[in-house]
């Protein structure tokens, strides 16, 4: 019998943390790569794109499906599920000799691979109470900050020294390790009613619809889906601004990372100090940087400071914010009904996803000859996640 003490081991912690950074690691370890599949596979950009678009399509949508079908068959044995068809898809691409084949792989391993993200944070619901489970948020937020750019960095020495398959030969490899330590080392969660013999497809409708009427709930979901898209707003623009003030593609990425670095930094002080603060308190800390951030990078774009420290040094104190918003509203999410935390974590997964990808869209579609026009967008996000969270918290 698993034991309240084992649950909040740090090789239990570890585990949860491996498993759910396994889908933004399999996102990112091949991007390097789509440099060169246009000439090795013989064919344009727009096709190689699809690659990545079918991955996160995929990813987001799969996640509406394994959250209630963990809530009802348990967790341990969809995650199992996903990470052997993450497997799978990794050889598949990894043998690829065409660019159908290996879209068709990435596809298969964004589905595979969702379960991994919403299923792990329902866990988390499952196995900590409290400030202990806005912690382990933070955790996950600390290393969600850290794999983009490792990945990254990464995937592109060994696609230089060992050749792109040996990237989905590693994520193969990953996937089998890490079914073998769910297997292992994580509880098998039964939830309250895995026993419904009701329709699938009816539980699930069913639940996404009791989701749909819990207002607070909704709210969370809002600040989490606004903060991501002004993230995303920045990761759109920032390039291009940054390019106008006269900084090059080899330039660019050390101004980017200074946003996700705060973010880690904010993660790591609400892991600290959320018993004593609370969660209400530290969310608007977050806000309060945030806003702040995002306005003095605004006002020295309109009194025509061009210089890309202008930009970097302001959201630094944006990035802090967010990590002091995202851990307590993502425990949020999967707290409100806790017997639905599966069908609640894929929502909440899949909004992000669709808000962050509709910000990045939007930012194209503005000039970018100064930081003024990325700050108004990212303004305009950042302030319908301050009215959602303010109308939650007058609902507590």
């Amino acid at each position: 019998m698993t034991t309240r003490a084992s649950l909040h081991s740090p090789w239990l912690i570890a585990n949860l943390l491996a498993q759910i950074s396994f889908g933004l690691l399999a996102m990112t370890l091949c991007l390097p790569s789509m440099q060169e599949w246009g000439a090795i596979f013989g064919t344009d950009q727009a096709h190689v794109q699809l690659t990545f678009s079918g991955y996160l399509v995929s990813y987001g949508l799969l996640q509406l499906v394994y959250g209630p079908l963990s809530d009802r068959h348990g967790r341990k044995r969809m995650l199992l599920i996903g990470l052997a068809i993450a497997a799978a898809a990794s050889v598949m691409a990894m043998l690829s000799n065409n660019i159908l084949t290996l879209t068709m792989a990435r596809v298969l391993q964004g589905a595979g691979s969702a379960a991994t993200m919403v299923v792990g944070r329902s866990m988390v619901q499952d196995l900590f109470e409290g400030p202990a489970r806005t912690r382990v948020m933070a955790y996950i937020g600390m290393t969600l900050g850290l794999c983009p750019p490792l990945a990254s960095l990464i995937g592109g020495q060994i696609h230089v020294h060992l050749g792109w398959q040996t990237n989905f030969a590693i994520l193969a490899a990953l996937a089998l390790v890490l079914l073998l330590a769910a297997w292992r080392g994580l509880p098998d969660h039964r939830p309250v009613h895995a026993s419904d013999n009701s329709h699938w497809l009816r539980g699930m409708l069913l639940a996404y619809g009791r989701l749909a009427h819990a207002p607070s709930f909704l709210l969370y979901v809002v600040v989490l889906a606004a903060t991501t898209a002004a993230f995303y707003v920045f990761l759109g623009g920032a390039p291009i601004v940054l390019g106008s003030y006269g900084i090059g593609p080899d330039g660019i990425g050390w101004f980017i990372m200074a946003v996700p670095l705060a973010y880690i930094v904010g993660n790591f002080l609400t892991s600290r100090l959320i018993q004593r603060v609370g969660e209400q308190r530290m969310m608007r800390w977050g806000q309060a940087a945030t806003l702040s951030g995002i306005t003095l990078m605004l006002v020295l774009g309109l009194v025509g400071t061009r210089s890309p420290l202008a930009v970097a040094l302001p959201l630094l104190l944006t990035g802090f914010g967010h990590g002091l918003i995202n851990p307590p509203a993502l425990a949020g999410t999967v707290g409100v009904i806790p017997a639905l935390a599966g069908s609640a974590a894929a929502v909440a997964g899949l909004m992000q996803q669709l808000t962050g990808a509709a910000g990045g869209y939007l930012i194209g579609l503005v000039p970018h000859d100064s930081a003024i026009n990325m700050g108004w967008m990212m303004l305009a996000f950042s302030l319908v996640a301050l009215v959602a969270q303010l109308w939650l918290h007058r609902r507590h």
